[in-house]
């Protein structure tokens, strides 16, 4: 699928269930751009019965991004997202996630880790069925657009996050517990990343495992099939 947007055009490949039909998702990217990780993601989420749109989100600068998980994609990944602008960024998600609502009817959002964060600012900006953001370093300092989110949110963290320190993960934790239409999960023995099953160094089968059939139950209340 192509979205276009003031200064060009992205491409977001479509990954549908095997209905061909179904509401949608807008799957957010991390660092590491549209990976295997990613493309199992959006695997797993077509086979629950939904259409997945995946925006590439660093076409203006690194168009066709893609790295390894070892240290050396991890430092080539951060240099590409170091020159990404973010508020363009969460544009491109908006951008899809209302093109991708004219194909499906009803859409929502998850993203993990960078997309963990555009998640949450597409959840207070625009007007997603649902959200799921998955260890948005950027949420912890963004708390005051909490207010603004009407739809359900759903946020993951780990406990034992080196880049998200614990008391950054409890200050969401404190901001969004008394919600009525939010709910977060903190698998304390985890760390960054815990989800992403081709990173050896950061995944954790047992929370992850966790934490997806937490997305599984909330996507399948908040955003039925």
């Amino acid at each position: 699928m192509k979205i276009d947007v003031a200064d060009g055009t992205f491409d977001a490949p479509v990954r549908e269930p095997a209905s061909g039909t179904g509401p949608g998702i807008v799957l957010v990217q991390e660092i590491f751009g549209l990976d295997d990780y990613l493309t199992s993601v959006a695997a797993d989420l077509a086979a629950l019965g939904y259409v997945v749109a995946v925006p590439e989100l660093f076409w203006r600068v690194a168009p066709g991004w893609s790295s390894g998980h070892d240290e050396a994609g991890v430092t080539a990944s951060m240099e590409v997202a170091g020159r990404f602008d973010f508020a363009l960024g969460v544009s491109d998600a908006i951008a899809t996630l209302r093109r991708l609502r004219t194909r499906t009817g009803r859409a929502g959002i998850l993203g993990f880790c960078l997309g963990g964060s555009i998640a949450y600012e597409v959840a207070a900006a625009a007007d997603p069925e649902t959200a799921v953001s998955f260890y948005g370093s950027g949420v912890p300092d963004r708390l005051d657009q909490v207010g603004r989110i009407t739809c359900p949110i759903q946020f993951h963290f780990g406990g034992r996050d080196p880049y998200i320190p614990r008391p950054a993960v409890q200050r969401v934790v404190d901001a969004v517990t008394a919600l009525p239409n939010a709910e977060i999960h903190v698998q304390e023995e985890a760390g960054h990343a815990f989800h992403n099953n081709v990173a050896p160094q950061f995944h954790n089968p047992e929370a992850a495992a966790a934490a997806w059939e937490l997305t599984t139950r909330f996507l399948a209340r908040t955003l039925p099939t």
